[in-house]
């Protein structure tokens, strides 16, 4: 599925931290890395503690970055290699350029820091993720230098899913990673919430009979929301066996589904958390300020979202 993987880079150590990730689905799907730097308007610029004032320093800076990508790129001499560098609104121009180039995967740190350009959620990856009509993948940057020979964890992939096709838009993504790593997992999760009586239990003469058939009445749609979730994720499981993937299910119960997320990944121990940009149902609605900004920013782990294509 992946043919070219474009990774934004600032020219910070933060921002390469995503070069790991991206060269080993690369090289696992034969796919071309295509690295990009862009150099922000000459205000932008400024702002971020750098004034460049005339068209021969602004040409300077760009030149800068070529080399800059020249080097980066003899680190990476044994794959297929494409650079660029762009002039022009930071998120803006990554989203445009990855459409015209035929990018089928983003691959970037949700934090850097260069004299070009800062990329963080709220920002640059929030934009990118907003507009961008691909997956992408937002991975945490470590400190100290980036380590390109690092392998990476076996994949264990928490997919959380609402019920509905919307949600499911992720799984396509997710699945093509693990499908061409040997041995990947897909751990299934359904968050649906608590039931709790619409009223305050009964006091009184016979209370105690009525409260405890209230108390049932919730347990018994409890289990019902619970046993409706569990068939759901079954049936998609046997989806991803038909296709030979390893798969387990996960049902929670929880009022704050990215807590209940993050949780579920932790005790899972997975290595990558997928989920769509939007959704609807019994997981709640996943868009950026809400689960999915909460689940990026709270992850140890790297991170695949994708918008939706409908919304």
């Amino acid at each position: 599925m992946y043919r070219k993987v474009m990774v934004p880079l600032d020219g910070s150590s933060f921002a390469e931290h995503a070069l790991p990730l991206a060269r080993t689905i690369a090289r696992a799907c034969d796919a071309e890395l295509h690295l990009v730097v862009v150099v922000p308007p000459l205000a932008e610029a400024y702002t971020e503690g750098v004034f460049f004032g005339t068209a021969d320093l602004e040409a300077e800076v760009v030149a800068r970055q070529k080399a800059y990508l020249a080097r980066v790129r003899q680190q990476l001499d044994e794959m297929k290699v494409s650079t660029a560098v762009l002039e022009g609104e930071v998120a803006g121009c990554l989203c445009s350029h990855a459409a015209a180039e035929g990018a089928d995967l983003v691959v970037m740190a949700t934090h850097g820091r260069g004299p070009l350009a800062r990329f963080w959620l709220g920002s640059v990856a929030d934009e990118v993720i907003r507009h961008a009509h691909l997956p992408v993948l937002l991975v945490h940057p470590e400190e100290g230098p980036v380590n390109l020979a690092a392998a990476p964890p076996p994949l264990r992939v928490l997919l959380p899913l609402d019920g509905t096709a919307l949600a499911e838009g992720i799984l396509e993504p997710a699945i093509a990673l693990g499908e061409m790593m040997p041995g990947a997992e897909f751990i299934l999760l359904q968050v649906v919430k608590p039931v709790v009586p619409v009223a305050d239990l009964p006091d009184g003469p016979g209370a105690d009979a009525e409260a405890h058939h209230i108390l049932k009445e919730v347990g018994l749609m409890q289990e019902q929301l619970f046993r409706t979730a569990e068939s759901y994720l079954r049936d998609v499981a046997d989806r991803l066996m038909a296709r030979g993937l390893h798969t387990k299910i996960r049902v929670a119960v929880d009022d704050h589904p990215e807590e209940a997320i993050l949780h579920e990944a932790e005790q899972d121990g997975a290595s990558l958390i997928a989920l769509e940009t939007h959704g609807r149902g019994g997981l709640a609605r996943f868009f950026l300020g809400s689960v999915t900004d909460k689940v990026v920013r709270g992850a140890h782990v790297p991170v695949l979202v994708q918008r939706p294509v409908t919304v």
